[in-house]
C-alpha cells in the first residue's frame, strides 16, 4: 500500500518525462519484485519443515494396534405400519338399527355384537317359512322331529296317496283279470270286458300320478327347508358380529336409521400384530430372508425402539423404484403402535465377529481420501484405507491395512512419510522432552489426541500453531 501510494504521488509532483518520475516508477517496481520474492522464499521454507524432522528430533506420537471388533450388519428401512387383517362389516339383512353396541377406538373379540336391527318382520317371515315347511311335511307323511334336522321323507310306497293308487290300481287289475275269464267262456259280455280294461288302465295311470306328485312333493320339501333355514339365518343376523378381533375404527350408522342388506356399519383392524411394510434396493435382495430381526423407531415415541421379524419377501421388483417390498410383523400387545404410523429402522441382516478397525483417533481425511500413519522401525509411512461402517468411536478397515500395523493416534497433522517418531510410554506426556532418539513400536495406548498434540482437526498443539487441519469425518 505504501509504495503503490508513493507511486501515485511520484506523478503529482514531476510531470511526466521528467527523470525524476522515471526513478519513482522504477524504484516501486523493484519493490514490489523484492517482497515477491521474499514470500516465495517463506513458502519453500514453510514446506519444508515438515520433511526436516525426518532428519531432525523425533515427533512425540501415542500409538495403537489395529483392533478387532463385531459388526453387526444391517440395512436401512423406512416403511408403513398397517393392519395385517382389516374388516368392513356389513349388514346382511335390511331392517331399522334398533341399537349400536360399540363405539370408535372399543376392542371386540370374534362374535361380539355390534349392531341390531329391528327383528318384527324377520320374526314374520320365519314363521311362515316354518309354516310352508311343516305343511309339505306333513303331506309326506313327516309328523313330528326337529325342522332343521336331517330327518329323511319315507320311501314313495310309504305314503298314504301313493298307497291308495297302488291299491285302485291293484282291484282294477283283478277285475279285467276276472272279465276276461269270463268273457273267454262265453258268460260276458265283450262290453263288460273294454269297461273292466278302460277301469285298469286309468287305475294304472293314477298310480303313476301319485308317484309324480310324491317326487314333486319331496322336491317342494327341500325348497321349503331351505326358505325355513334362510328366514332363521336372517333373523340371527338380524345382530350384526364382529368376524376378527380388533378395534373398532369407524362406525357409521345411528340408531333409528333405516339399512339395507349390504350395508357397512363398522370397520375393524387388527391390532395385535401389526405388519411393517418397506421397500428395499435391489441390491440387498440376496441379503433379506424371512426370520431376520428389524429394529425401528416411531415418530410418536421419540428413542424408544421397537421390534419385528421380517416374515414375507416379495419375490418380484418394483421396475419403478427398483425396490422390492419386505414385511415383517412386529407384536404389539400394549397397543402402542396404531396402524399408519411411520417408521424408521434397520433389517439386522448378519454379525461379522472378526472385523479390521481402527480408532477415530488414528484416521486422517483430507480431500475425501483417508489415511493412517503405520510406524515401523521408528519412522512413519502413510498408507490410504478404505473405511467402512463407524460403530462408536473405531471405523471398520475395508481396505489399506493387513492387520498388524502399529498406528499413530495423536500428532497427525504434523507426520509424514520419512518422519521420526517417539512413542509415549503410558501416563508420559506429550510435552516432556525426548529420553532417546529411536522412534521403537510401541502397543495399544489408552486416551486421544485431542486438545493435547495437535490432531487432524486442527486442535491441540496444531491450532496453537495456527496450522489448518482438514474437517473431520463424520459417521456414515
Amino acid at each position: 500500500m505504501a509504495l503503490s501510494g508513493l507511486a501515485r504521488a511520484v506523478p503529482a509532483q514531476n510531470p511526466p518525462g521528467t527523470a525524476q518520475f522515471r526513478w519513482g516508477r522504477a524504484g516501486a517496481v523493484s519493490a514490489l519484485i523484492l517482497v515477491a520474492l521474499l514470500a516465495v522464499a517463506g513458502c519453500r521454507n514453510s514446506g519444508s519443515a515438515r520433511q526436516g524432522r525426518a532428519g531432525g528430533a523425533a515427533v512425540a506420537v501415542r500409538t495403537t494396534n489395529v483392533l478387532r471388533m463385531p459388526i453387526q450388519r444391517q440395512i436401512d428401512l423406512a416403511g408403513t405400519l398397517l393392519s395385517p387383517d382389516q374388516a368392513r362389516v356389513s349388514a346382511e339383512a335390511s331392517g331399522v338399527v334398533r341399537r349400536v353396541v360399540v363405539e370408535i377406538g372399543a376392542e371386540v373379540r370374534v362374535g361380539a355384537p355390534l349392531v341390531e336391527i329391528e327383528t318384527r318382520e324377520l320374526t314374520l317371515a320365519l314363521e311362515r317359512a316354518e309354516a310352508a315347511l311343516r305343511q309339505t311335511r306333513a303331506s309326506l307323511g313327516m309328523h313330528g322331529g326337529k325342522l332343521d334336522g336331517d330327518e329323511m321323507p319315507p320311501s314313495d310306497e310309504q305314503i298314504a296317496s301313493v298307497k291308495t293308487a297302488i291299491a285302485n290300481r291293484d282291484d282294477a287289475k283283478a277285475a279285467y283279470e276276472r272279465a276276461r275269464t269270463l268273457n273267454d267262456r262265453g258268460i260276458t259280455s265283450s262290453e263288460m270286458l273294454l269297461s273292466a280294461e278302460t277301469r285298469f288302465k286309468v287305475a294304472e295311470a293314477n298310480y303313476q300320478s301319485a308317484l309324480d306328485s310324491v317326487r314333486g312333493t319331496k322336491a317342494l320339501l327341500q325348497d321349503r327347508k331351505a326358505s325355513y333355514e334362510l328366514a332363521r339365518k336372517q333373523l340371527a343376523d338380524a345382530v350384526v358380529r364382529a368376524p376378527i378381533t380388533g378395534v373398532v375404527s369407524e362406525r357409521p350408522v345411528q340408531v333409528g336409521e333405516y339399512i339395507a342388506a349390504r350395508t357397512p356399519v363398522a370397520t375393524l383392524v387388527q391390532m395385535d400384530p401389526l405388519k411393517l411394510r418397506t421397500g428395499v434396493q435391489e441390491r440387498h435382495a440376496g441379503i433379506v430372508q424371512p426370520g431376520q430381526p428389524v429394529q425401528f423407531r416411531v415418530e410418536a415415541f421419540g428413542d424408544r425402539v421397537f421390534t419385528g421379524k421380517v416374515a414375507y419377501v416379495s419375490p418380484a421388483l418394483d421396475q419403478t423404484m427398483r425396490t422390492f417390498t419386505v414385511e415383517a410383523l412386529v407384536e404389539n400387545p400394549d397397543r402402542l403402535l396404531k396402524p399408519g404410523f411411520f417408521a424408521k429402522g434397520v433389517i439386522l441382516t448378519r454379525l461379522d465377529k472378526d472385523v479390521m478397525a481402527v480408532p477415530d483417533a488414528a484416521v486422517s481425511t483430507l480431500a475425501g481420501v483417508n489415511s493412517v500413519y503405520v510406524i515401523k522401525e521408528g519412522a512413519v509411512t502413510q498408507q490410504t484405507v478404505s473405511l467402512g461402517v463407524r460403530q462408536g468411536d473405531l471405523w471398520e478397515i475395508t481396505e489399506g491395512l493387513t492387520g498388524d500395523e502399529v498406528l499413530a493416534t495423536s500428532r497427525l497433522n504434523e507426520l509424514a512419510t520419512g518422519v521420526r517418531v517417539r512413542v509415549l510410554k503410558p501416563g508420559e506426556s506429550e510435552l516432556a522432552p525426548a529420553t532417546g532418539a529411536g522412534g521403537g513400536q510401541g502397543g495399544r495406548q489408552g486416551g486421544a489426541r485431542r486438545g493435547s498434540g495437535g490432531g487432524r482437526r486442527g486442535e491441540g498443539a496444531g491450532a496453537a500453531r495456527g496450522g489448518a487441519a482438514p474437517p473431520g469425518r463424520g459417521t456414515p
